[in-house]
């Protein structure tokens, strides 16, 4: 499956490592700005309806909250961007991964409220669209390496799309029953 940014054909699913596929493929078919406005706003309107004592559920004991969800999506956008900005600029350094675990750990999401989460996101979020609606076609198309897979500069823009909608599907099927 070929998904579309406008022009050309950007994403063959089959290219994409297996552990980020699920993320595309749960976007559909879609022009990647639009879909980073979509999501971006589907992901903010549900969190805002959120109760602070909401915010601080998990659905088991070892799970992480609804505020970690939100703070690891907002810490994941940052870096997953930074890696599409750093590909886009034709760096070839290879880049290393980050344990997620780690970061919701040291993050400290449930010292926070919704809003000063959502506001983060929501900044991160305008500033992930103004980077990649400002990328050509031949930036969209280079491509690095990060975490020891070779992927483009719009198939991460994809994955920051899909990670969001990965998150927010499993707070409706495990923390809002």
């Amino acid at each position: 499956m070929a998904l579309t940014w406008g022009w050309i054909d950007m994403v063959d699913i089959k290219e994409v490592p297996e552990f980020y596929q699920g993320y595309i493929r749960a976007l559909g078919e879609g022009e990647l700005v639009p879909l980073l406005l979509k999501t971006g706003d589907e992901f903010i309107t549900f969190c805002r309806r959120l109760t602070e004592p909401q915010g601080h559920y998990k659905y088991a004991e070892d799970k992480w909250s609804i505020k970690d969800i939100i703070l690891h999506v907002t810490d994941a956008e940052r870096i997953f961007a930074y890696r599409a900005l750093r590909f886009a600029r034709n760096d070839k350094t290879e880049i290393s991964g980050f344990e997620q675990n780690d970061y919701v750990l040291e993050a400290n999401a449930d010292s926070r409220t919704i809003h000063n989460l959502l506001s983060e996101f929501t900044n991160v979020r305008a500033a992930t669209l103004d980077m990649f609606s400002s990328f050509s076609e031949k930036v969209r198309k280079r491509t690095g390496v990060s975490n020891g897979v070779e992927m483009s500069v719009e198939t991460l823009g994809y994955i920051i799309s899909g990670h969001l909608m990965h998150h927010l599907n499993i707070i409706h099927e495990r923390y809002t029953k």
